[in-house]
């Protein structure tokens, strides 16, 4: 959104190697290459759509590699943990979505819960959960659709595709495909991750995927309460591997009058407390779709450059 205030907070001097890539993403912004198919013909969305859920849909069957299988019982050994609050202020969205939106997340835990992904097996979220309907139980919620809110059926997902994106960047499972929002929609409310650190999800089109290369099983159990959706990752045996994400260089950018966010995020590994990795996970860069004015911007302590 336009900027309100004049208000800049300028950094002694900008990182060479920051400003270069900030430069490239306002590039690739401005010159976003060929329009979809779907973009350019608007009338063709709902079929390109079908054929896309489709061909997704075979390739998943005929995946030996995702699982389905649940365990009854769960493994003892926590991997990863994490919770996430229900219920949040979202911009002027209509809270009575995000109500129906633990419905939607009580339907899809049902059948995520006890999942168990055995080495050389694969996780698809959307092979697990299946189309949301009406008919299943699903209801609408709310859902992102280029930088709008809109209602849909099964909104409210995403919330729990992050969580479980969470936990698994702090197991040993590799991540191989995993999608985020290019909007940041929302000012932060009680923002606990980092900016940038979820997984967007859109039914056998944008999935979350991840595949077990260790020796060791890997299970994820999930539950929600009153006020939490909740999450781990459990195993047989002990990992003695620990993860750590780290966010660096997270700051507001202004362009032309218009502010933009951007951080990176990366994973540290480490072993009896000795680092033996560290790699980029991502690269963040979305234009803000919310007012942004000195309060907020001080009141969460956030830098801020500026690119002439």
């Amino acid at each position: 959104m336009p900027i309100k205030d004049t208000f800049t907070t300028m950094v002694s001097k900008l990182p060479i190697e920051i400003e270069t890539l900030i430069r490239q993403k306002l590039a690739d912004l401005e010159q976003p290459g060929r329009l979809a198919l779907s973009t350019r013909y608007p009338v063709l969305a709902g079929g390109i759509l079908y054929v896309k859920q489709s061909v997704r849909t075979i390739s998943n069957v005929l995946n030996t590699r995702l699982t389905r299988t649940v365990r009854p019982t769960f493994y003892e050994n926590v991997i990863s943990r994490h919770q996430s609050v229900l219920f949040r202020r979202l911009g002027g969205s209509d809270p009575r979505l995000q109500m129906q939106k633990v419905t939607n997340l009580k339907m899809a835990v049902r059948k995520l819960n006890g999942l168990v992904i055995d080495p050389g097996k694969a996780f698809s979220f959307w092979h697990v959960v299946g189309r949301p309907t009406y008919q299943d139980g699903y209801v609408d919620g709310m859902l992102l659709s280029n930088g709008k809110v809109i209602e849909g059926i099964g909104g409210g997902l995403c919330q729990l595709s992050n969580l479980i994106y969470w936990l698994f960047l702090h197991t040993p499972l590799t991540i191989t495909e995993q999608h985020r929002h290019t909007l940041d929609v929302f000012p932060d409310s009680g923002r606990v991750l980092p900016f940038g650190s979820g997984a967007t999800i859109m039914y056998n089109t944008i999935d979350l995927q991840a595949q077990n290369e260790t020796e060791s099983a890997m299970q994820l159990k999930l539950w929600v309460t009153e006020k939490h959706l909740k999450g781990q990752v459990l195993a047989p045996e002990p990992v003695p591997v620990k993860y750590h994400i780290i966010e660096k260089h997270h700051s507001f950018v202004i362009y032309k009058g218009r502010y933009y966010r951007f951080n990176e995020i990366w994973r540290e590994e480490t072993l009896e407390g000795e680092t033996v990795r560290i790699e980029k996970i991502t690269t963040n860069f979305s234009p803000v779709m919310y007012d942004v004015d000195k309060n907020y911007l001080e009141k969460n302590n956030f830098q801020v450059w500026v690119i002439d």
